[in-house]
């Protein structure tokens, strides 16, 4: 007999958050398709540098963050499950954009417009004018990151505003902990599957297999997904479950959910509220960590150790699996608080991030450390990507905390804009930073040439959080929940 049947609680909420979950990890798939593939198999192909795959990389970063400021309202406007739907089905085209840079340089470099990848390979390396190799290959490949930054700017005002939707808030930092280890599960995988689909099959396939991933989970969250108070497999148990805050929340002044549906908040009005603001500098500070190690930790490997993609490939995977501690962790921690503290939400999480915050320090160890082994460097970086993700489930948690669900969308995309600024300065300064101190032979506390770069972004790894959670709370030094929106 079913939980409907029986009056047993069902748990339909779990299973939205596993939809969410591998939506997240087909995400970080589709981004890191071409961190592992650019230095062993598209940087000899197209002559690129340090700086071209910095630009590349930083551009898409810029892409995301201006697109993640209308994604988040776009997904408010289609709602939840049409709003998912549209991102994940545009940036799976933009994934497999990527495969077809190679043909269309061809065609446009040497004028040989074919079919075959390998064909396209052999008629680039017949230009001899290499600078236009490199500007129309870039071009095409900005483009190709321009489109994946649309689609994927509306993963997470999408997952948060389901998780607000489908969990009260006292689960939400779990929820968003399970969903948001998508990010790591598939940083795991990615290095366990691309550069082996490359190395037999050509880079190109790595954009085409891992792409298509996306449209299969299209699928199913057409079925799937429906409004609690709509899905028929939410008994009436589960939803009062669901709802517990809402009696709460107007005891407190919120009208409740169902007063406010279908309204919209505007950016003028959204950017009155400093909340909004120790949202924005929390993720600019601290985003573009999580983007430099996700896109640059193989090229580390590769340029400071000379490891290829396919020897660094269980480094990284060590990297992530550590960051999974975060599963665990951005739950557990505001939980203790909340619960044996007595702290509110946003108390015990603020509590929580600066104790996360100070994990990154340890980063600033792995380059000393590296000359010792080079799984040193590994571990301590896994460490910090596990504290980055541990923050980051809790700072997405504290919109939901503070904002009516109306709202959710619409502050996720301007703190997502603010993080992908973060992601462009500093993904574009390490190219830069990286050909210049490779070039010049730089000295830095001990290091030289392209080392020396490295600990230079570590240190502004190393501080990121503390700074950001300072700000924070300065901004927001208590608890304020929004009632006028």
């Amino acid at each position: 007999m079913s939980n409907l049947q029986t009056g047993k609680m069902t748990n339909q909420r779990w299973t939205i958050v596993m939809m969410l979950f591998i939506a997240t990890t087909v995400n970080y798939l589709d981004r890191q398709v071409l961190s592992l593939t650019w230095a062993d198999f598209i940087a000899p192909e197209f002559h690129w540098t340090n700086t071209d795959y910095g630009l590349i990389t930083g551009l898409f970063s810029l892409f995301y963050a201006v697109s993640m400021l209308f994604a988040g309202k776009l997904v408010d406007w289609l709602d939840t499950k049409k709003g998912f739907l549209w991102a994940i089905g545009v940036w799976s085209v933009g994934a497999v954009l990527h495969a077809f840079c190679g043909l269309l340089t061809a065609g446009i470099t040497a004028d040989v417009w074919t079919t075959s990848f390998h064909g396209a390979l052999e008629a680039i390396s017949t230009v001899g004018d290499v600078s236009l190799v490199v500007s129309v290959s870039v071009t095409l490949f900005v483009f190709a990151r321009l489109v994946l930054a649309i689609g994927e700017a509306g993963n997470f005002p999408a997952a948060i505003k389901a998780t607000a939707e489908y969990f009260p808030k006292k689960d939400r930092a779990y929820a968003t902990s399970i969903f948001n280890s998508g990010a790591q599960i598939g940083a795991l995988l990615a290095p366990l599957t691309i550069p082996f689909i490359a190395k037999a099959w050509g880079w190109e396939m790595s954009f085409i297999v891992i792409g298509a991933l996306g449209f299969i989970w299209m699928g199913f969250w057409v079925f799937i997904y429906h409004k609690p108070e709509q899905n028929k497999k939410v008994n009436a148990l589960e939803l009062a479950y669901i709802n517990q805050d809402d009696e709460n929340d107007a005891s407190e002044g919120r009208v409740k959910a169902d007063a406010n549906a279908g309204k919209k908040v505007s950016f003028k009005k959204a950017f009155k509220y400093r909340q909004t603001w120790s949202f924005a500098v929390g993720k600019f500070l601290t985003d573009g960590v999580w983007w430099f190690l996700l896109f640059w930790v193989p090229a580390y490997l590769s340029s400071v150790y000379g490891l290829d993609s396919t020897q660094s490939a269980p480094h990284v995977f060590l990297v992530y699996a550590i960051s999974m501690i975060s599963v665990f962790a951005a739950g557990f921690f505001p939980a203790y608080f909340m619960k044996k503290k007595k702290l509110d939400p946003y108390q015990g999480r603020m509590r929580a991030m600066l104790l996360f915050a100070f994990f990154p320090l340890l980063i600033l160890l792995a380059q000393p450390l590296g000359s010792v082994s080079v799984w040193l460097p590994v571990i301590i970086i896994g460490i910090a990507a596990a504290a980055h993700q541990s923050w980051s489930a809790n700072i997405f948690t504290t919109v939901s905390d503070m904002f009516p669900k109306h709202a959710v969308g619409t502050i996720t995309g301007i703190g997502g804009m603010a993080g992908g600024l973060g992601g462009y300065f500093i993904n574009q300064g390490s190219g830069l930073l990286f050909d210049f101190t490779k070039n010049t032979h730089m000295k830095f506390f001990g290091f030289q040439g392209i080392d020396s770069g490295y600990f230079i972004i570590f240190v502004f790894c190393a501080f990121a959080y503390l700074l950001g959670w300072t700000i924070m709370k300065a901004l927001v030094p208590k608890y304020q929940l929004i009632t006028d929106m």
